[in-house]
């Protein structure tokens, strides 16, 4: 005797792919519609004029021949001037741009202390790869550099 259709298990398992597909279309349609994803650039072209903006910037570092010595220490900054220094002794802004993680990037102040030397803290860790950008509070020039921390010494932080 034959079994009725709902009894057996081919009609089912045939009705269960396409159900399994419309859950999990609707699953991915609900994550692509309610996330952000940080690193897609929307306007392509305003993004190509920063970049050549930027560029001009850092040409500005290497023609006034800055060049630096960076100390991270336990949240302690600590930057000296070789060359290049800014002459109106206006504070710098040191950013620690994370490579992946766009919610543990920092900027950092940094004032000119009587030694000439300038210097900043930040209680955040900042233990990884880290895209570092300094520029001074005007953005006259600007010095890119990426950075594996934490390292021990100066590090050379020129244009």
């Amino acid at each position: 005797m034959n079994k009725p259709w709902y009894k057996q298990f081919w009609p089912w398992f045939l009705i269960a792919v396409p159900v399994a597909t419309f859950i999990m279309s609707g699953v991915l349609l609900h994550f692509a519609t309610s996330t952000e994803d940080s690193l897609v650039v929307d306007d392509y072209y305003k993004e190509g004029k920063a970049i050549n903006i930027s560029l001009d910037k850092i040409a500005v570092a290497k023609k006034k021949n800055i060049t630096t010595d960076l100390r991270i220490s336990d949240g302690a900054i600590t930057l000296t001037f070789h060359s290049g220094i800014p002459q109106q002794g206006l504070a710098l802004k040191l950013a620690f741009y994370h490579t992946t993680l766009q919610d543990r990037d920092t900027v950092v102040m940094l004032s000119r202390d009587a030694a000439g030397l300038y210097r900043g803290y930040t209680d955040k860790s900042l233990n990884g790869k880290w895209q570092v950008t300094l520029t001074p509070v005007d953005e006259n020039w600007k010095i890119q550099q990426t950075l594996r921390l934490p390292q021990r010494g100066a590090i050379k932080f020129n244009p």
